[in-house]
């Protein structure tokens, strides 16, 4: 007996080491827990007891306390201090020594209570039969489409973003005008985020092509035309009445005169013979039918078959011109400048070899003050891989280290990352600071892209201090290496406003610290978030199949399922959105009878019933 008491102080012992290592920690932070939201006190001290108990490698002692049947600290996020004064308080009991009993800053199941608390204060009270709100993206064509916003609203949705990198002003307003009345008819909350745009780094633009539009009929495995491209033809600027593939800007006097039945001949820019033929007659224009594959330049000559008609022929109107796109092998070089020139594919001799590598500028020439050689270079998320082979003033020359067999396109306003590249960029950007006086007045959530820094925060704080932007919440979006390993304190700042929240953005996050890590990373942001009683939002390509094509892939319902451990799951819209919001409503539904966190529920299982054989 009296060695097993020498084992139990040893347990008490690690323990109490544990528990004066948290309480060293929140005195030296001592400052900036004073700078939290009143809210968010007892909040942030857990956090800092966390990571305090998280710099240590406790493997051995959990393995220890579940050997003789205690809690193995598996699941303390919440609760740490209270957690180790349990299980020291269990050992004392079999030791026979005095236990501890110390005032706590977040009790036994507190933690629920804190959380339930701020993710209500931050995105509305809980859906009925539902612990996991969902949030879904909104796309241009909502600000329009009152009627799909209002069945989005019925299907399940809790919370809409709107992304600043997209649209204008007027769009943003008509979306909120939806959300708005939809739940005026509905009797259902919906809360308002805006993403801010952030310092995101990306191509700058290519130099365009000719003014050419390709129109493809739809083709069966046989190669045979399964359905035909359909054609608008109109005046410039003619809306058509209904989805079509291609538009035509021609003279409204020619295109008045034409009849259902009409066939159009033309010869496209490589010289082969076309027609089209009018299917409808509308008010302002014509719908027609293209059965072979067609290229049609500004100034195509087209005429009309039918000799009731005044003018035969016209021409093609102004058409946009197409972009050309750089196309990279592996080690192809790749010339990124600091001058906002357009950028152009290589320059090819007769034999195939580059007499000029491929040029292309980016958004924010602040980076060539900071990017070092032979550092990694992602471009198009992470589709495309290079190192920096040069640096200069006002260029870096980048060899191609990683890239599809046949190549890999590279267009314009594509994402650039540079994970092992500190980048200093933390003041808001002018467009950041307009786009936020807005958000102020329309707004519920602010969400801070590429938060990567403190100074970020605080940056974010100022300008809403100058707007008086006092009951807008702020989320950090945290999708680069440099914000997940800042995280503790970017959660120590943000705790400074209250509500506030945090968005995993799983796809960014992904290229910058790797595929393989992503697994990892989301859980590690999940349990600092679960320390700090700090809402989460669980982002990008959730059942992006099913939105997008009507069906998911069965690792999606997985990612899904996994999701409920996150506050929000973030939905893009898609042709499908419907049925995703839908599906995603019914997997987490289900899952929240058998996990909370990352706590195991143990209802009662239907496959458990022994009482009946099977049949035969």
């Amino acid at each position: 007996m009296a060695e097993q008491k020498t084992d139990y102080q040893a347990l008490i012992t690690q323990l109490d080491a544990l528990y004066n290592d948290a309480l060293a920690l929140e005195k030296r932070f001592s400052n900036e827990i004073k700078q939290v939201h009143p809210n968010f006190r007892k909040s942030v001290r857990n956090l800092l007891h966390y990571l305090a108990l998280r710099h240590h490698d406790i493997r051995e002692l959990q393995r220890e306390l579940a050997q003789l049947g205690l809690s193995s600290l598996g699941r303390l996020e919440g609760h740490v201090l209270a957690s180790l004064q349990a299980v020291r308080n269990q050992l004392c009991y079999l030791a026979q020594c005095k236990p501890n009993k110390q005032s706590l800053p977040v009790r036994y199941f507190e933690n629920q209570k804190l959380l339930t608390k701020h993710t209500e204060s931050l995105l509305g009270e809980l859906p009925p039969h539902r612990t996991t709100r969902i949030m879904v993206t909104f796309s241009s064509d909502l600000a329009k489409d009152y009627d799909l916003v209002e069945r989005m609203l019925k299907a399940g949705m809790d919370c809409a973003r709107i992304n600043c990198a997209h649209d204008s002003p007027e769009t943003w307003l008509a979306m909120i005008h939806n959300i708005r009345k939809a739940e005026k008819a509905t009797g259902l909350p919906c809360s308002v985020l805006f993403d801010l745009m952030g310092p995101k780094l990306r191509t700058g633009e290519l130099k365009t092509g000719p003014k050419v539009l390709a129109i493809r009929p739809v083709n069966n495995e046989m190669g045979l035309v399964a359905s035909p491209a359909i054609v608008w033809i109109a005046s410039s600027n003619t809306p058509p009445p209904t989805k079509v593939d291609a538009s035509l800007p021609v003279d409204t006097s020619w295109v008045t005169q034409l009849q259902e039945g009409d066939r159009i001949k033309f010869t496209d820019t490589r010289g082969r013979k076309r027609s089209l033929s009018v299917v409808r007659k509308e008010k302002k224009g014509v719908i027609a039918h293209l059965l072979k594959t067609s290229y049609i330049a500004t100034g195509t000559k087209l005429t009309v078959e039918t000799k009731t008609v005044t003018s035969q022929e016209t021409t093609v109107g102004d058409l946009p011109s197409i972009e050309i796109p750089i196309l990279l092998k592996k080690d192809h070089l790749l010339v990124l400048h600091r001058d906002p020139v357009p950028g152009e594919p290589a320059q090819f001799d007769p034999n195939g070899h580059i007499l000029k590598p491929a040029h292309i500028s980016c958004t924010l020439p602040e980076v060539f003050d900071q990017v070092q050689k032979g550092e990694t270079i992602l471009f198009n998320d992470g589709a495309i891989e290079g190192i920096v082979e040069e640096v200069e003033d006002d260029k870096l020359l980048i060899k191609i280290t990683f890239a599809k067999e046949k190549g890999s396109l590279l267009r314009a306003d594509k994402g650039i990352n540079l994970p092992e590249t500190k980048l200093h960029l933390h003041d808001m950007t002018e467009k950041d600071k307009e786009d936020l006086r807005f958000i102020a007045k329309h707004a519920d959530i602010v969400n801070l892209s590429f938060a990567n820094h403190p100074a970020m925060v605080h940056a974010l704080f100022s300008e809403m201090r100058k707007l008086k932007a006092n009951k807008l919440a702020v989320m950090l979006k945290i999708e680069t290496k440099e914000g997940f390993k800042n995280l503790p304190h970017l959660l120590l700042a943000v705790m400074q406003s209250y509500p506030a929240g945090i968005m995993i953005a799983r796809g960014d996050l992904a290229v910058e610290c790797g595929w393989q890590r992503l697994a990892e990373v989301q859980e590690e942001i999940l349990w600092l978030c679960e320390a700090a009683h700090i809402p989460v939002v669980w982002a990008t390509q959730v059942l992006e199949t099913l939105a997008k094509k009507g069906r998911p892939s069965r690792a999606e319902i997985t990612d899904a399922a996994m999701a409920q451990r996150a506050d929000c799951i973030m939905l893009n819209k898609g042709p499908h959105i419907i049925d995703a919001i839908t599906m995603l409503h019914d997997i987490v539904r289900r899952m929240q009878d058998h996990q909370f966190k990352k706590t195991s529920m143990l209802r009662s299982l239907e496959i458990s019933d022994m009482s009946q054989l099977p049949a035969d």
